[in-house]
């Protein structure tokens, strides 16, 4: 039997596949490449000695997601698959709906005609909008500010809707996840311009930029700038291995978990700790505040650590060292290869 990974090529798939094949687990990877590389199963295989089965496709798809059904014995399916930019989705949102959504609906449905029953679904803080109060638990309203946070709510409700007596199923409440492997074999690598802290940062780091652009000095926080729960990807991957884990220990049901640290910093914090852990100077400017940001977000994590028997291991000072290992290797993110080769199964 093998787990489906929507979606598994991006910087939390990839990294899932790392822990779920080190776990003894088949791994089935569907991806459309619109913002990764086949290069990523190379790397996949260079950590692990094992290699996924990869179907570049979309789960729009319903003839290709037929033929991984038929071909393979998927007994799970972890959903990552989705456009995820902010600024983007505010332009072009039934872009959004209909990759986010329709997508979703269509790969729910493929997953009802072939009895497989047991998703995790890869949702995300966004859903709480702008909290009144920290650190958030999962019973906090949800309230989506944009066209991404509300594909991402709607897709909540609707596996929320289906039946739990036949349904399994887990969604997982990102925080902000950063880091790298620590081998610096796999990291995040955006085909497009980066529009979240880190991947600028490195891009500052690397000489590719010379300023980092902080959004705004005056929120009501310690120093002024925007405050977040940031989680290593290697964490954030570890908490769908022991989702999985969960699935298959009860015979239904549906669960809700945030997957963060609880251990919130500001981005001078995480500048500063760069810097230090890394030897580092990022020169750095203020600008007007991000239309749509909150000044605090960060997670209760006490339900993820009892349902989940899950924790963070990383602190915030490996996430910035893996992170720059990860560039410093990696300048220019995985290597451009021709996407038609052998890793890639015929559709």
């Amino acid at each position: 039997m093998a787990i489906l990974l929507t979606g598994g090529l991006g910087f939390i798939g990839s990294h899932t596949a790392v822990q779920l094949l080190n776990a003894e687990n088949d791994v089935v990877i569907i991806d459309n490449l619109s913002n990764s590389e086949t290069e990523v199963l190379r790397r996949i295989r260079k950590i692990t000695g094992k290699s996924p089965k990869f179907y570049e496709g979309d789960i729009i798809s319903s003839e290709t997601l037929d033929i991984i059904f038929l071909e393979n014995k998927i007994e799970s399916v972890v959903h990552f698959a989705g456009l995820k930019a902010v600024g983007e989705s505010t332009e072009q949102p039934l872009k959004y709906y209909k990759n986010n959504v329709s997508g979703t609906i269509n790969l729910l449905q493929t997953m009802e005609r072939y009895n497989v029953h047991k998703i995790v679904f890869s949702s995300s803080a966004t859903i709480y909008g702008s909290p009144k109060s920290n650190p958030i638990h999962e019973n906090y309203a949800r309230s989506a500010t944009n066209p991404y946070g509300r594909t991402k709510l709607i897709i909540e409700q609707i596996i929320e809707d289906l039946d739990h007596e036949k349904w399994n199923a887990i969604i997982l409440r990102y925080f902000n996840p950063i880091g790298a492997h620590p081998s610096g074999l796999i990291g995040e690598s955006p085909l497009g311009e980066p529009n979240n802290l880190i991947p600028i940062v490195l891009k500052v780091a690397n000489s590719e930029l010379k300023c980092l652009k902080v959004f705004g000095d005056n929120y009501d926080t310690p120093d002024g700038t925007a405050i977040r729960d940031y989680i290593h990807v290697v964490d954030l991957s570890d908490a769908h291995v022991k989702s999985i884990d969960l699935l298959s220990s009860r015979p239904y049901g549906l669960s809700i978990f945030n997957i963060g640290t609880g251990r919130p910093h500001s981005v001078l914090e995480v500048i500063d700790i760069f810097e230090k852990v890394n030897n580092i100077s990022i020169p750095h400017q203020f600008v007007e505040r991000r239309q749509g940001d909150v000044g605090e977000c960060w997670a209760d994590c006490s339900k993820s650590n009892r349902g989940l028997k899950w924790r963070s291991h990383f602190g915030i000072e490996d996430m910035l060292k893996h992170a720059w290992k990860w560039k410093s290797k990696n300048p220019s993110g995985y290597l451009s290869v021709n996407h038609h080769d052998s890793d890639v199964m015929p559709l």
